[in-house]
């Protein structure tokens, strides 16, 4: 065989080797391969007086295991603020990374309902899904941060390269670690050390917060400046512990109060503060002891009707506990309401049945618009085209998580208590609609008060808004928690 031939034929073998090294390489990234390139484009929208301009990119930041291979991709949209000269506005602006809950909800309920530059208008009363509108939001939070919205792996865009093997991703502490991650990658690479750093996350994602601000710490070596809780699970013990606890039972009765003076037209504080007296004193010392017997039990059963606003034989028969409330609250009216929002009420779909059907008015009637709405707005607005499904609730995630103990011993505490130890400019803010059944405020505020004192003190605030887990569907209590937000950050300056 000639010499020529020879080197085509070592040549060709090699050729054949990179072109099959490439296709296993790019074999071995499976559903990845349906992400595209990071989008990136520019827009502005008017806050206030004045127009910002922002560059928003819409993204994934990969994850490697230890033999180099892509093991995970993690999806963000980031907005950026510029100014005249269409300049960043500069690394030392604050930078909040935000994600939602579940565990299981990717980020597009904080994106498209409270802090991005657009927020879907959900029609009259914020309860119509079928009249969903994209529109610009006056009241984003990039006035006052730029923004990473990061979607946990296994929800939205954000998939592991083999599907076996996102389980190991779903725990409390791989979550977190996961997160700590992901946001270290985008500060390195985006040359935002200086910037100080916040965390938003809602519901889940508040303990999800805490305990990525620990990894940071720990893993990263990146200290965030403050936390920034929405509707937060803090304690599971108090969350999803035994309806028989007269404690749990106390904490629930405010946000029950809360949308019975909705209902009637009656709400005001002062009306919700007398509520809380009343649960945390003669209501819970009769909880504790024995059953009320005779005319006392009567007025005591009454008086706790009148309050939540529960039918009177509802409250005998769970001798003054919460019974379920989704179907008995507005029995009378042929309605169920939603444990998301108690004041929150839509027609009873199953008034023959004894339980409530069909899912929760608010999550499922309601909510759900959010991913469609986040899909079309990532492909038309922000360039980002995928023919990937965006997982708004990703019920595998939620039935495949670990709760390392179960749910009911997951606490935030620990995590909370150090960082105002040990930081003296660390600063939390949480917010929660009154209302909201999922997570009621009262077990924030029984925790916060429970907690050693910070000093300096005035570091940690708890604001409360009119509506449910999800106030912000609420454009009044939206444009309200974004005017506290921004003074919540302001005060770090």
């Amino acid at each position: 065989m000639k010499k020529t031939s020879l080197l085509r034929l070592a040549l060709a073998i090699i050729v054949a080797g990179a072109l099959g090294s490439a296709a296993a390489q790019e074999s071995a990234k499976g559903l990845l391969r349906l992400l595209p390139a990071d989008a990136v484009t520019e827009h502005s929208i008017a806050t206030g007086k004045t127009r910002l301009a922002y560059t928003a990119t819409a993204g994934t930041l990969a994850f490697y295991n230890q033999s180099g291979d892509q093991s995970a991709s993690v999806f963000y949209t980031a907005y950026v603020a510029k100014d005249s000269s269409n300049k960043g506005l500069g690394a030392n602006r604050p930078l909040t990374f935000a994600f939602n809950g579940g565990p299981g909800a990717a980020s597009a309920f904080l994106h498209l309902g409270l802090v991005g530059p657009r927020v879907l208008d959900l029609g009259p009363d914020s309860r119509d899904a079928a009249r969903a509108e994209l529109r610009d939001n006056p009241d984003t939070w990039l006035a006052f941060t730029d923004l990473v919205l990061i979607d946990p792996i296994g929800t939205g865009w954000s998939r592991a390269a083999k599907p076996d093997d996102a389980k190991h991703y779903w725990s409390v502490r791989s979550d977190a670690d996961a997160m700590a991650k992901a946001i270290a990658l985008y500060v390195a690479k985006n040359n935002r050390g200086a910037s100080p750093k916040y965390l938003l996350g809602e519901s889940y994602g508040g303990l999800r917060a805490a305990k990525t601000a620990r990894a940071l710490q720990r893993d990263q070596g990146i200290a965030v400046n403050g936390i920034v809780m929405l509707s937060p699970l803090l304690e599971g013990w108090l969350t999803f512990g035994e309806d028989g606890s007269p404690l749990r039972a106390a904490l629930q009765l405010p946000s029950l109060a809360a949308a019975e003076l909705d209902r009637r037209n009656a709400f005001s504080h002062e009306a919700l503060a007398a509520a809380e007296k009343f649960a945390l004193t003669d209501y819970l010392v009769t909880l504790v002891g024995p059953p009320p017997q005779g005319d006392a039990g009567k007025a005591f059963y009454q008086r706790v009707a009148n309050i939540s606003g529960l039918p009177l034989d509802a409250v005998t028969n769970a001798r003054g506990f919460i019974p379920g409330f989704v179907k008995t609250l507005r029995a009378a009216d042929g309605k169920i309401v939603s444990r998301y929002d108690a004041s929150f009420a839509v027609d009873d779909p199953y008034p023959e049945s004894r339980s409530a059907h069909g899912g929760d008015p608010i999550l499922d009637g309601v909510t759900r618009a959010y991913g469609g709405a986040m899909a079309s707005y990532a492909r038309n607005e922000l360039g980002f085209k995928t023919d990937m499904t965006y997982s708004l609730l990703a019920n595998d995630v939620t039935s495949g998580w670990d709760w390392k103990g179960g749910r009911v011993k997951v606490s935030a505490e620990d995590e909370l208590r150090v960082l105002l130890a040990f930081s003296p400019s660390f600063r939390l803010l949480i917010a929660h609609g009154v209302s909201d059944m999922v997570t009621p405020y009262a077990m924030t505020r029984y925790v916060l008060d429970h907690m050693p004192p910070a000093n300096p003190p005035g570091r940690t605030q708890l604001k409360l808004y009119r509506g449910g887990h999800m106030f912000y569907l609420d454009q009044q209590s939206r444009q309200t928690f974004s005017s506290d937000a921004a003074a919540f950050y302001r005060s770090g300056e």
